[in-house]
């Protein structure tokens, strides 16, 4: 078991997940680069500063409950511990659908990774966060899209699994607030992916947005939805 703080990142070998990887380096944690194949993982951990022995590639399919399983099995072995907790995974950003014509297929696989699949991460990996000190994180990255006051009719699978994924933040988050394990939404904002497009904010702008929630006091806020550290309306 590494003595060292910890932070695990799901769909972390390109875009946000990627960036946020390097700003928890550059923070000093150990961290684990979860993506569903370890090949492009290991290509990206190559590309961050200071990588040897810092970065961890395991594969990890969020949609799959076997792979949760053996993810998390993996963790308790090596590294042993997790203090933060990063659910970046996220598929569907399906801007040629609208609510009456959406292939339900695609909303359904949406809710299965981008909402389901934080909560099947979180719950496997808690018995090594729950034990911990302090600094314990759990950030789940969340989408503007995802706010019910500012919905409209775009993107339907992305927006409906991104508000299912807030309510996960709000139920742990009231849960885990004994154990001292602070939980939140955080939308990056448009950013300049693959995902997102072009025209987007720089990735690391997108990133620091999800770091301001790892890097909250452990008297700061639990339970909310954020953007570059102010509140965003449910």
């Amino acid at each position: 078991m590494t003595d060292e703080r910890t932070a695990v990142v799901t769909g972390a070998n390109r875009g946000i997940g990627l960036a946020v990887v390097q700003q928890l380096l550059d923070r000093g944690f150990v961290t684990v680069l979860a993506c569903r194949d370890t090949g492009r993982g290991e290509a990206a951990a190559a590309t961050l500063t200071p990588a040897p022995g810092r970065v961890l590639v395991r594969r990890l399919d969020v949609g799959d409950d076997d792979s949760v399983r053996a993810f998390a099995a993996g963790l308790a072995d090596a590294p042993g511990r997790v203090d933060v907790l990063v659910n970046n995974a996220g598929i569907h950003y399906d801007t040629d659908q609208d609510p009456a014509g959406a292939d339900v297929g695609v909303v359904r696989e949406a809710f299965e990774v981008n909402a389901l699949g934080a909560l099947k991460v979180s719950q496997a990996v808690l018995p090594l966060l729950r034990p911990r000190g302090p600094g314990r994180r759990i950030v789940n990255v969340s989408s503007g899209a995802g706010s019910l006051s500012s919905m409209g009719a775009g993107t339907p699978a992305y927006a409906i699994s991104k508000a299912a994924l807030n309510a996960v933040t709000r139920l742990l988050a009231a849960q885990l607030a004994p154990d001292g394990i602070l939980v939140n939404s955080v939308c990056p904002g448009w950013v300049a992916t693959d995902m997102g497009g072009s025209g987007g904010r720089p990735v690391a702008e997108g990133a620091a947005s999800v770091l301001w929630a790892v890097d909250l006091p452990d008297d700061g806020p639990t339970g909310g939805f954020f953007r570059d550290g102010r509140p965003v309306p449910w």
